[in-house]
Formats: structure tokens, C-alpha cells, sequence
């Protein structure tokens, strides 16, 4: 019976994706309360529907925004089913923003991101996925009072556009991400990084790391407080409303012996997809600054 009713939910799970536009975001509803009583109740729901807390910040120090990045063993599962680069989906971020005087609770849309990290492995991790949906609608139910309602972009991406993403001809794919470093093993690299953030890394703070049990990959989450970080490109981009604080922090993944990071053309792209390229232009050195930091990183 149990196996049936799988089959019947993941099945439903696939047609409702059949010419479905899927966007970045997803807006569970807002609250009236202070960010800092919302984000006690949020994260408190979340770890009662079997998700653990990662790590939490508040992005360009702005005392209206708070990050709490999530992962549970369904997320878990599905990279490990797949494993490599899929690391990057090992964490899912829930944002709290301030805006119009209300608290605004919003998270990352688990499966447009996993459609766009999973690529044509997405049948693989889709299970997991339904799973992982429905888990959050559950967490954060007494904040529906905007439905659930997806955002981020005006028209969506389809299923097709998010398993081949690019912004246009001549950017990055998933695939094309960034290798910062080669270590002699990966306890090596692990120890680096941990050593050099114990040091101090100009203008970069841990937020969170995920480490998936059994295998050699830990993905690492980090703000980048500095001058040319947060505060100089997010108030570029992050133009509409409800803001899309669910972009931050950014991302390190360790596999085996190396590190890398989503291109900047890639992941900023696909957590902003309807800039202009006029809006892109104007933070056209930040993705060079975030790789620069990441070196720094793992010196």
C-alpha cells in the first residue's frame, strides 16, 4: 500500500510539472509579529517537521532580514543518490524580510532549484523532492495566508529551461562551475578551510556547513560582509518585491579533494532570472569578487 500511494504522489508530482513555470521563490505568508519573534516560531516549526537548522545570519547586516538555512535526510538522499556537483543542493534557505511594516516568511522553491542542480538526473531526485515540498508547506502553515505563492520572476521557467539553464549564449551552465583549489586529500581540504576561517578571512563569515554522512563532501555557506560584497550588490538587483533575500549566503562545495563554487554568471542568473543585462552590467565584477574570496578561503 505505502509503495502505492508513493508511486500515485510522485506520479501527480510529475504532471503538475507538465507545462508548469516554476520560480525561484516561494512567499509562505507574512506575520505582523517583530523578524526576530518570527524567526523563533519559524525555526521551531521547521525542525518539527524533521528539518535541521544549519545555520542562521542576518545578510548586509540589515536588522529586516534574517536568513535560517535548512537541510533534512530527504535532501540528504537525493545527493547522495547522484552525488557530485548535486552537492550544491544539499541546503534550502528559509527568509525572513521585513517589508510594509510585516514580517515576510519566504524560502527557496525546492524544486526549481533541484530541477536546475539535478539536470537530467531530476527523475532521481524528484521522490525526494515531493517529499521535501510538502514537509515545508507543512512547517510553515501558519504563515499561509499568501498561499504559497511563487515569485521571483514574472513568466517562470519551465522544466526544460531549468534542466539547461543558462542566462544566454556564451554563459555558464550548472556543469561550468568553478574549481578554487586541489588539495592532497579531502581531510586536508576540510582542515584548511576550517583553519583559515579560525584565522580570519577578510570580510567573509561561516554561516553554515553540511556535511553528508558516508561520503567526502561538505558544502559550506558564507557572508560576505565586506565593501564589494552583500552591501554593494544586492541593492543592485534585488529590486522588486517581496525581496529575494533567499539568494544568500553563497556557496562552497568540497568533493573529494577539491572545492568549487556555482559560476557567478550561473547562480546569480538563475536567483535573479529576469535582470536585463543593463541590471547584470552593474555588478558585472561580482562574480570575480566572490571567487577571489573563495580562494582566499582555501589558501
Amino acid at each position: 500500500m505505502k509503495k502505492i500511494l508513493l508511486l500515485i504522489l510522485v506520479t501527480s508530482f510529475y504532471l503538475s510539472a507538465s507545462g508548469q513555470k516554476f520560480k525561484p521563490y516561494v512567499l509562505a505568508g507574512n506575520s505582523a509579529s517583530s523578524i526576530d519573534v518570527v524567526e523563533k516560531a519559524v525555526s521551531e516549526k521547521l525542525k518539527a517537521a524533521g528539518f535541521n537548522i544549519e545555520g542562521t545570519y542576518k545578510p548586509i547586516a540589515s536588522k529586516d532580514r534574517t536568513i535560517i538555512v535548512i537541510s533534512n535526510e530527504d535532501l540528504m538522499s537525493a545527493v547522495k543518490k547522484v552525488g557530485g556537483f548535486k552537492g550544491f543542493a544539499l541546503a534550502l534557505r528559509v527568509a525572513l524580510t521585513v517589508e510594509n511594516g510585516k514580517t515576510l516568511v519566504s524560502y527557496t522553491n525546492p524544486e526549481y532549484w533541484g530541477r536546475a542542480y539535478f539536470t537530467d538526473k531530476w527523475e532521481t531526485a524528484a521522490p525526494f523532492y515531493s517529499k521535501i515540498s510538502s514537509k515545508i508547506k507543512t512547517a510553515l502553515a501558519d504563515f499561509s495566508n499568501e498561499k504559497f505563492r511563487e515569485f521571483g520572476s514574472e513568466k517562470g521557467l519551465s522544466a526544460g529551461d531549468l534542466k539547461k539553464y543558462h542566462y544566454m549564449v556564451g554563459m555558464p551552465y550548472f556543469d561550468d562551475n568553478v574549481k578554487i583549489k586541489e588539495f592532497k586529500s579531502f581531510e586536508e581540504a576540510i582542515s584548511k578551510i576550517e583553519s583559515n576561517l579560525k584565522n580570519g578571512v577578510a570580510d567573509v563569515k561561516k554561516v553554515y556547513d553540511v556535511k553528508l554522512a558516508g561520503e567526502k563532501m561538505t558544502l559550506y555557506g558564507f557572508a560576505l560582509t565586506g565593501t564589494d560584497g552583500e552591501k554593494f550588490f544586492m541593492p543592485k538587483i534585488d529590486l522588486s518585491s517581496p525581496k529575494h533575500t533567499a539568494f544568500l549566503p553563497y556557496e562552497l562545495l568540497v568533493v573529494g579533494n577539491k572545492a568549487y563554487m556555482l559560476h557567478g554568471r550561473f547562480r546569480i542568473a538563475l536567483s535573479f532570472p529576469d535582470l536585463t543585462m543593463g541590471q547584470f552590467m552593474k555588478i558585472v565584477s561580482t562574480p570575480g569578487y566572490i571567487e577571489n574570496k573563495m580562494k582566499e578561503i582555501c589558501k
